[in-house]
């Protein structure tokens, strides 16, 4: 019988659907072998509870999917590659309705907090052909996503990276005088503080039926995982400085994990004098997570700009 990992319901173009075929995955990426365990269920499954065991599933995902080359050191955040992917195909979603609704090919794309592991442009220039530029505040995960960049032929006239050297501004300092976004994207730092990152690993540890000692796939650099403020602070300084861009950027989007933090955000951006604000929610099994998408322009605006080329 085929080995599978039977997954949630994702967006209807995530390629990511049904279940995961075990011995296709080993085969491409064969250090994938030593980390697939059988649940009491008998089933066929990966032990997301090791950061190698993830990191090697990622690899043979992104291999199979999208033939990508992906490496990423020790010690960084490691996504699970299905749920980033998801936010591209929403937002996705979100341009097409301005644009007589097809995806549009020529996006440029700021990604806030790329991260090393450089996901999101990856996910995004596969799918769509569409223009990046990331920005990190650690010098090392730049590093790393420019290696990634620098393995897959093609990637390097459509992704560039930019250090943020204010580690307390968002766009200031990374969206230059000139420029000109469809899109921003970002994945937000959660926790408040490093007691409550802890804290968090440890429940999720507890929750995929590990032993305390346990690493976390979820582990990551600290200003991956937390900052002054969490989730609704990183994004509501988002927001304020979002408005002195308004005219640069079409879209301005980021996850929001906590549903508590959406109407406070709500409320800042009615303040700061959004022409739209969208929340699209997407249910990824039992995580239920969404996106918050805000624009200062007017529809006729935005497609004008989403004509662009």
């Amino acid at each position: 019988m085929k080995k599978t990992i039977s997954k949630p319901a994702l967006h209807p173009r995530n390629r990511y659907q049904g279940q995961y075929d075990i011995g296709q995955l080993c085969s491409i990426n064969p250090q994938l072998q030593k980390w697939v365990t059988t649940t009491p269920a008998g089933t066929t499954s990966v032990n997301f509870a090791e950061p190698d065991a993830v990191r090697a599933l990622n690899q043979a995902l992104l291999k199979q999917y999208y033939n990508l080359n992906w490496q990423l050191a020790e010690g960084f955040l490691c996504p699970p590659v299905p749920g980033r992917a998801d936010y591209i195909h929403h937002i996705a979603d979100l341009l097409a309705a301005d644009w007589q609704g097809g995806i549009p090919a020529a996006v440029d794309v700021l990604d806030i907090g790329c991260g090393a592991n450089c996901i999101y442009p990856l996910i995004g220039y596969a799918e769509y052909g569409w223009r990046f530029t990331g920005s990190d505040i650690n010098p090392a995960s730049i590093a790393s996503a420019n290696s990634i960049v620098a393995a897959n032929p093609g990637l390097q006239r459509a992704v560039r990276l930019r250090l943020q050297k204010q580690p307390a501004a968002v766009f200031e300092g990374i969206i230059r005088k000139g420029e000109f976004y469809h899109l921003t994207l970002c994945n937000p730092p959660f926790h408040r503080s490093a007691e409550e990152a802890r804290q968090g690993s440890e429940r999720k540890i507890r929750n995929l039926g590990q032993s305390g000692d346990s690493k976390l796939n979820f582990s990551g650099q600290h200003n991956e995982l937390w900052c002054d403020g969490g989730e609704q602070g990183f994004v509501g300084q988002m927001i304020r400085e979002s408005v002195d861009f308004a005219e640069q950027v079409v879209w301005f989007s980021s996850l929001v994990s906590k549903k508590d933090n959406l109407q406070p955000l709500k409320l800042l951006l009615q303040q700061c004098g959004s022409k739209e604000v969208r929340v699209l929610e997407m249910g990824q099994g039992q995580k239920q997570s969404r996106i918050l998408a805000w624009t200062f322009q007017p529809g006729a605006i935005r497609k004008k700009r989403l004509s662009q080329r």
